[in-house]
């Protein structure tokens, strides 16, 4: 990707994200949205995104791969690793070399390495005060991200998140978590309809994934909508 197309996209990113201040989304496409631009445009190798849900604990809201291995490694990096550390000290967390992580990180250290990955990096998810969640970069090369692409990162982080919580569809923070806590249940639904489609076509998750995004947008309806009617056999593919 050139300098100039790269720049271009950015602008159709932000200028996505943007409309979420005046316009209704759909949570669940926006975060996937965020995750796969940050893999096309920054110098990482996979990403994931989760969200604090009403006891604080972060849960994988979207990622670039629905591979088991990686999704155990997002998730195990928010029990004890680089998101849940982001998420607390509400600052960008460096992990240069996964394999010299901190012995408290040994759950994220194993899986990472194992799933082929050598350094990772926690951007918070805030808006002022309140932390939502966090951004996992993960590269499959060690050593330090660079500035730029780690300051983008975190502009698409908050701009994500002054959506989610923008004033015209939440003015009351218990309305914020009922939306992130309908994000997080919309997910569940998600997971159990990969879970139909993966067995009754004999596909991965992934592939499974894709079919429910594809007819989401084919049928401009959200991704929750279609997980939810697939799992109660309302929708047959």
């Amino acid at each position: 990707m050139t300098k100039t197309s790269r720049q271009e996209r950015l602008l159709e990113v932000f200028a996505t994200l943007a409309d979420t201040l005046v316009d209704d989304y759909d949570t669940v496409e926006l975060l996937q949205m965020l995750v796969e631009s940050c893999q096309e445009l920054l110098d990482v190798s996979a990403v994931g995104l989760l969200l604090a849900d009403a006891d604080g604990n972060l849960e994988v809201m979207a990622s670039t791969g629905e591979d088991s291995e990686l999704v155990e490694t997002i998730q195990l990096a928010a029990e004890d690793g680089p998101c849940i550390e982001a998420f607390r000290t509400t600052s960008v967390v460096h992990v240069p070399d996964i394999a010299s992580a901190p012995e408290r990180w040994r759950g994220f250290k194993v899986a990472a390495l194992h799933s082929g990955f050598a350094s990772a990096y926690g951007i918070p998810m805030r808006l002022r005060e309140e932390t939502i969640g966090s951004l996992n970069l993960l590269r499959t090369e060690p050593g330090e991200l660079n500035r730029l692409d780690l300051r983008t990162a975190q502009a698409l982080a908050d701009v994500a998140t002054i959506g989610i919580l923008h004033e015209r569809a939440l003015r009351a923070s218990d309305l914020t978590r009922r939306q992130l806590q309908l994000a997080l249940n919309s997910r569940v639904t998600i997971e159990q309809a990969k879970g139909v489609l993966a067995h009754t076509h004999d596909i991965s998750p992934e592939e499974a994934f894709g079919l429910l995004r594809t007819h989401a947008r084919s049928h401009s309806l959200p991704l929750g909508v279609v997980a939810e009617r697939v799992v109660h056999r309302e929708l047959i593919f």
